[in-house]
């Protein structure tokens, strides 16, 4: 059946659509607001004049392409392409500024291709039975999942003060999330009786709001990103930094496994393994100033959710994350129902659609590392055609997400209080964290009481709960341990001063 399968992989028809929608992706990924869910979405009337496999090939080269594509902008111009891309954004802006666009667009290409490489793989091997594994996660595990990602808000302060503003900030973002409708009681929260505020902050804009329009706001007056431009010519001769694999690997593991997860997404996968690499990291100090250690994580994390979230998708019909349900979608279109029958009968197509994934992310990666050099570049326009550009198309993607012009007041709004949060020491990655996990918190911890009649037992009573414990705990000992080991510092030099 795989060389069944590989002969319609390499007909000249579907090796085009792979290319096309690997490029395509990269392209939407690319775009402030046009999220590789919305660009799925809009090919799946297209697929209808297309014979089956070639439209699951164009949407499955599309969904690669986007996931990496986001990284682009988050790197050069510190404007996040898709959700996903917010915690390479931490990390690559800073080293664009240093001149090292181009080496964090490297390290980015190629993480994303590990990442996306691993998911697929998995996917390919061993797809049904984490299939099962996916289906025994609860409410309870999701809210303790929920704790994972919300634990790392503590590892992104260096002191005592700067953990108070995390924590602060991170409860910023949980009270922005509880906005809108209660998932329970259908209760309206804080709306101000506004229809537009019923679903909730729209995520999209508020993310285009504190990453893209802030930095520009705060560009006004500069000459251009790059401090020094004389380095940016170096961009070419400069080599991947070593020790880099250790950190792609983690990502791909948690992106993979995250994926898997129904529910879950690339952001919350490149989020997790950014602080999982934080944590491991020998350079923690370096963390927020420019770390190609946190991109190598964030992009495997965000691509090996790839694979990941179509392993429930293909084999349960539960979609892994947005981008997998409108896949979903073009998959039902054309009359395939995931499920046994989907690799018995309609076999050759899909193992042919779980191998073109392989080629999307060759794909993307020569593409990556020809035109990084290139994309590098972008970083020296000038800030007074740049800033103009970068407002429009943060404009224009907030409106898009939802055709709501509320939404591009949400966007300014965010960008202006961010502004104020970064000059005071706040951290915009604890506001996203919390702005993020907190509904899945909430409904996973309401659905978790309902369940045990109101016993908080059930968040204790499972295997998979305590392992989520027991991973919260050891990501709380670094940061526990780097606090107390400051404090007796600091007493020591208290008391060696003379008096």
């Amino acid at each position: 059946m795989i060389v069944e399968s590989l002969s319609a992989l390499a007909n000249p028809y579907s090796l085009l659509a792979v290319f096309i929608g690997t490029v395509s992706g990269v392209l939407v990924g690319g775009m402030p607001g046009l999220t590789a869910t919305m660009a799925v979405a809009l090919l799946i009337p297209v697929t209808f004049a297309l014979e089956p496999l070639t439209g699951l090939l164009l949407m499955g080269g599309v969904y690669c392409g986007a996931m990496y594509g986001g990284s682009i902008p988050a790197i050069l111009l510190r404007t996040p392409g898709t959700p996903a891309a917010v915690a390479t954004a931490m990390e690559g802006y800073p080293m664009t500024q240093k001149g090292k666009g181009g080496l964090a667009l490297k390290v980015s290409v190629i993480s994303s291709f590990v990442g996306g490489t691993f998911s697929a793989f998995v996917l390919l091997l061993v797809a049904p039975i984490l299939a099962k594994f996916a289906l025994s996660f609860g409410p309870p595990e999701y809210f303790l999942l929920a704790l994972v990602g919300l634990a790392g808000i503590v590892s992104m302060a260096d002191d005592q003060s700067s953990l108070v503003k995390a924590l602060i900030s991170g409860l910023i973002g949980l009270i922005l999330a509880v906005v809108g409708t209660d998932p329970m009681s259908g209760m309206l929260r804080y709306t101000m009786n506004n229809p537009d505020l019923f679903d909730g902050i729209a995520f999209m804009p508020a993310l285009i709001g504190l990453f893209s329009i802030s930095q520009m706001l705060e560009l006004t007056g500069s000459g251009s990103i790059v401090a020094d431009t004389s380095v940016i010519t170096k961009i070419k001769r400069e080599p991947m930094p070593k020790g880099l694999g250790k950190y792609i690997g983690t990502g791909s593991l948690v992106g993979t496994i995250v994926g898997i997860l129904p529910g879950e997404g690339a952001t919350i996968a490149a989020f997790l393994s950014y602080n999982v690499a934080r944590q491991r990291s020998k350079n923690k100090e370096l963390f927020g100033k420019g770390n190609p250690e946190g991109i190598a994580a964030a992009e495997a994390g965000n691509n090996g959710c790839v694979g990941g979230s179509l392993i429930p998708t293909l084999t349960l019909g539960i979609p892994g994350n947005s981008v997998a349900a409108a896949l979903l979608g073009g998959l039902l279109v054309h009359g395939l129902i995931p499920g046994p029958e989907l690799f018995t009968k309609y076999g050759v197509m899909t193992y042919a659609f779980i191998l073109s994934l392989f080629l999307a992310n060759v794909v993307f990666l020569i593409m990556g590392l020809l035109m990084a050099p290139h994309f590098a570049r972008i970083s020296l326009t000038p800030t007074g055609l740049l800033i103009p550009v970068v407002c429009l198309f943060s404009v224009l993607g907030s409106y898009a997400m939802n055709n709501s012009v509320f939404d591009i007041y949400v966007a300014l709004a965010c960008g202006i209080v961010a502004v104020i949060l970064h000059k005071t020491g706040f951290s915009l990655g604890a506001l996203i964290l919390g702005l993020i996990l907190g509904p899945i918190a909430e409904s996973g911890f309401a659905q978790a009481l309902i369940m045990g009649h109101g016993d908080y037992r059930i968040f204790f009573n499972r295997p998979q709960a305590m392992a989520l414990w027991f991973i919260i705990f050891l990501l709380l000992i670094p940061p526990a341990y780097q606090a107390i080991k400051r404090h007796r510092e600091k007493k020591e030099a208290d008391t060696l001063q003379p008096v």
